[in-house]
């Protein structure tokens, strides 16, 4: 892999490459996040080794809401992708939450099995892996540890228990920096099979389908015209004994349609080849520029698989679509954004089209973040932006 591929793995998540699989996962940040407010809270009640602070455990459970609100909050489709700051709050929540749970029960440490923030920090770095990349969770793993590290080490030096303040110490970081391995090797290793899985399959796939839409495009109007007039055409001359002014003007006529499908089809961009290919002519596209061809190769692969499933849907009528696509207005030099705007017209429920279309909203979402849809009764429309490469 080259040095270029080693950063964009080190950058992109196991969410870019993969927003449905990272959808599926989301529950089990919701359980996580959930479960360790729930534990934190029964074990400041019932099994703490000190009475404490109650202010302060209260402190600590609240902090830890939060965290998981954070991560419940970012980690939605919707949202996505997970950004770093909502990252560094989530960390930075659960090493207050850490320092708060030792204050609470300033004494002696007589039983690892109540200290909750050990693992749940630990917990906290793995429900991220999937939203992050490998760097930013080996910073917040090391963060994390160093803080649980500190925090169990001053307990043992002040309070001593019969375990040295090393090994205290120790224990305290030890399932943070093992997780933090584990999650950090998990979204490197997922970024890179899937990087090199899409620089081999996505290119080909995106040069093979725009040439295959392209083929298919012009046999079907082509087609057409052969069966609709040339051929009728030429079944008339041959029952004739002479060829006529009208039936030259008409071979005229003829020919001059055959030069504007051809020159047609020269000027339809890929976006326009993929509507006719995954549905018919009816849907509308309003590309007069051509900046649909300004799309790279990831973000063409997305338009058109939620393209072909807006068609394939039985709610929708293609003659109901419109797709708009037109720079944004910018002072500065240099090519401005474009934006693409789809206007689709739904025989459902919001309910029903959320139902029917979430999945590929999510997908689109992670491509492009500045997603905004807008969801009706009987309406759908989808409005982001690109730059132009």
């Amino acid at each position: 892999m080259s040095a270029g591929r080693q950063r964009g793995s080190s950058r992109r998540t196991a969410q870019q490459y993969d927003p449905l699989g990272a959808m599926g996962s989301r529950p089990l940040a919701v359980v996580l996040g959930a479960g360790g407010v729930l534990w934190a809270s029964l074990v400041s009640l019932l099994d703490r080794d000190v009475l404490g602070s109650p202010t302060l455990s209260a402190l600590t459970v609240l902090l830890l809401a939060a965290s998981a609100v954070v991560v419940i909050s970012a980690s939605s489709p919707f949202r996505a992708p997970f950004t770093r700051w909502a990252f560094i709050a989530h960390v930075a929540l659960l090493a207050l939450a850490t320092v708060t749970s030792a204050a609470a029960q300033w004494g002696p440490d007589r039983s690892l099995v109540n200290d909750f923030m050990v693992l749940l920090s630990a917990v906290g770095v793995v429900a991220v892996a999937p939203y992050r990349p490998w760097t930013d969770l080996v910073v917040g793993g090391i963060g994390l540890a160093a803080v649980n590290a500190a925090t169990g080490g001053t307990v043992a030096f002040v309070h001593p228990a019969g375990v040295p303040v090393p090994v205290a110490a120790f224990l305290a970081a030890a399932p943070t920096l093992v997780l933090t391995a584990a999650a950090a090797v998990f979204a490197h290793t997922f970024a890179g099979l899937a990087e090199r899985v899409q620089i081999r399959a996505g290119s080909y796939s995106v040069e093979r389908a725009e040439r295959d839409g392209i083929t298919a495009s012009v046999q079907q109007d082509r087609s057409t015209i052969l069966a609709r007039d040339v051929a009728p055409f030429f079944a008339e001359l041959r029952t004739r004994a002479s060829v006529t002014d009208a039936d030259r003007a008409r071979a005229r006529d003829i020919a001059d349609g055959i030069r504007r499908v051809m020159v047609a089809e020269a000027d339809r961009t890929w976006l326009e080849y993929a509507v006719r290919v995954a549905g018919d002519a009816a849907a509308t596209v309003d590309d007069p520029h051509g900046l649909a061809a300004a799309m790279d190769a990831d973000q063409r692969t997305v338009v058109r698989t939620f393209v072909r499933a807006v068609l394939a849907a039985d709610t929708v009528d293609p003659a109901g679509i419109r797709v708009a696509v037109a720079p944004q207005d910018r002072a500065s030099g240099g090519s401005p954004p474009v934006t693409m705007t789809f206007d689709v017209a739904v025989a459902d429920s919001d309910v029903g089209i959320h139902r029917a279309f979430d999945p590929y909203f999510a997908v689109l979402r992670v491509t492009f973040p500045d997603l905004d849809v807008a969801v009706r009764p009987s309406s759908l429309t989808l409005r982001f932006s690109y730059d132009q490469h």
